[in-house]
């Protein structure tokens, strides 16, 4: 990999641990990179390759080849087709997130992103917070749409990471769900975590951090729902995980156990989830504001279907 070389003799305390949660606990990275490093070669064990799986003894000699630090991801300044501007000042601006664009680059996204988009269109964003997030003070999940709110300012930075934080902006989403929820009107309140078998989504755990859904049925179809949710948390994927917590999961989310049959029936090829509407302070003038979205053309189509089905 070449990165920088170390090496230290096993403490007694590691006395017959695994290889790379060794090399995870005398190095400081995680386990995954140090599985990584044993399959590259870069893992001696007195001067041997050593497997991941292989055990370690008190008083061996570990060397290894750090791989070298990951650069933050930069983003890409690049016109976004769909994303359109909802309201903008001097503090803040207001976008329409079309689905499949990130709301800022991420290791391993290659798609296009909200603030790459922005400079695109010649917006000077704040030099606030890690570069790749220049005034970025919220996140929308790549396959969810809608409004997002991006600060034009410094002081706009603060003052609306403090509101998200202190959970002051009201969310609402639109979802439709299979099934009918009951009650109709209701509130789940049930910690998120990473899911303990398949790390790339989560799920409802005893150990998570606490996310509290409001939900609402807008309108009731024969076989889905569409409702109006609320969050006082902003966990990933919170009303995914939530909805589908409560065996209502988003339609067109196979992920979280939604009927791939319907969405196909519907033309959906993600889920029907949409940030609709955000109201929040406005940081300079201190009145009440809220910005709007409509469904965009997938969503519209499916909601139709379902009311004619």
């Amino acid at each position: 990999m070449g990165g920088e070389f170390r090496a230290l003799p096993v403490p007694e305390g590691l006395e017959g641990m695994r290889v790379d949660a060794a090399i995870a606990k005398l190095f400081g990275v995680s386990r995954s990179v140090a599985s990584e490093m044993a399959a590259e070669g870069d893992v001696l064990v007195d001067g041997a390759a050593a497997q991941k799986s292989d055990r370690v003894t008190a008083g061996a000699m570990l060397e290894v080849t750090l791989p070298e630090p990951k650069r933050a991801p930069q983003p890409v300044t690049e016109l976004v087709e769909g994303l359109e501007i909802l309201y903008q000042d001097a503090d803040v601006i207001a976008v329409d997130k079309p689905v499949g664009v990130a709301a800022h680059p991420t290791l391993g996204w290659e798609g296009p992103d909200v603030v790459g988009g922005l400079q695109a269109m010649g917006f000077t964003l704040p030099d606030a917070g890690p570069p790749e997030r220049q005034g970025i003070v919220q996140r929308l999940d790549v396959g969810t749409s809608g409004v997002m709110i991006v600060a034009a300012s410094v002081p706009a930075y603060s003052v609306l990471k403090r509101a998200f934080k202190e959970r002051t902006v009201d969310k609402t989403y639109h979802a439709m769900v299979q099934g009918l929820p009951d009650p109709i009107e209701g509130t789940i309140d049930a910690p998120i975590a990473r899911h303990p078998s398949a790390g790339w989504k989560f799920a409802v755990t005893q150990d998570g951090r606490p996310s509290v859904t409001h939900y609402s049925v807008i309108e009731a179809f024969r076989r889905a729902s569409l409702l109006g949710i609320h969050l006082e948390t902003g966990r990933t994927h919170q009303i995914r995980v939530h909805m589908s917590s409560v065996g209502h999961p988003c339609v067109g989310d196979p992920m979280y156990g939604s009927d791939p049959n319907l969405a196909k029936e519907l033309g959906l090829k993600r889920q029907w989830l949409h940030a609709t509407k955000l109201g929040f302070t406005h940081p300079r003038t201190g009145e009440y504001m809220e910005v709007a979205s409509e469904y965009p053309e997938d969503l519209r189509t499916a909601l139709d279907k379902v009311r004619n089905g």
